[in-house]
C-alpha cells in the first residue's frame, strides 16, 4: 500500500514537472519574441527547436520509468505546441 502511494505521488510529481518545463518554454520564447528577436529570425528557431527537443526527451524518459502515461506526455506538447503556435501568430501580427 505505502509503496503504491509513492508511485502514484511520483508519478504526479513527475507530470507537475513536466508540466512546469512546458510553461518554462513558454515563457521563455514569450520573452524572446517581446525582447531579442522575431520568429523569422534563425535564432529563435533554434531555441525553440532545442527547448522543444528537451521536453520531449524528459517526456520519454518519464514515459520509459512508467512515471507519465504516453498519451499524458503526447497531449503535454501538443498543446505547448498550439500555445506556441498562438504566440507566434501574436507577434507576426504586430
Amino acid at each position: 500500500m505505502a509503496s503504491e502511494m509513492t508511485v502514484d505521488s511520483n508519478k504526479e510529481k513527475a507530470g507537475a514537472l513536466l508540466k512546469a518545463d512546458a510553461v518554462k518554454i513558454l515563457k521563455l520564447i514569450q520573452v524572446q519574441m517581446d525582447n531579442l528577436t522575431m520568429p523569422q529570425c534563425p535564432l529563435y528557431e533554434d531555441v525553440l527547436d532545442t527547448q522543444m527537443f528537451g521536453l520531449s526527451r524528459e517526456i520519454d524518459f518519464a514515459v520509459r520509468l512508467g512515471l507519465v502515461d504516453e498519451q499524458e506526455g503526447k497531449n503535454l506538447l501538443n498543446e505547448l505546441e498550439r500555445e506556441l503556435l498562438l504566440l507566434h501568430e501574436a507577434a507576426i501580427k504586430k
